[in-house]
């Protein structure tokens, strides 16, 4: 598990309080936050993943992925 991950906990009690009152334009602005903030952890998975099996990650975001997949 991403040890950072509790940030996506954080917006998603934003985005329920932005709802719950009628603050529309924040809630889906928060569901564009937490794409990129999960986009974004998990490319840091991916990198430290890379770094321990001494692979080459490009640079950029990832949002396809999370954790380490390595098939032998």
């Amino acid at each position: 598990m991403i040890k950072n991950d509790w940030i996506l906990d954080v917006l998603a009690d934003l985005k329920a309080f932005a709802t719950s009152n009628g603050l529309l334009a924040i809630s889906e602005q928060l569901d564009d936050t937490m794409l990129i903030a999960a986009g974004e952890l998990a490319s840091q998975s991916d990198e430290v993943c890379a770094q321990t099996h001494g692979e080459a990650k490009p640079a950029g975001p990832d949002i396809g992925g999370s954790g380490c997949h390595h098939l032998a």
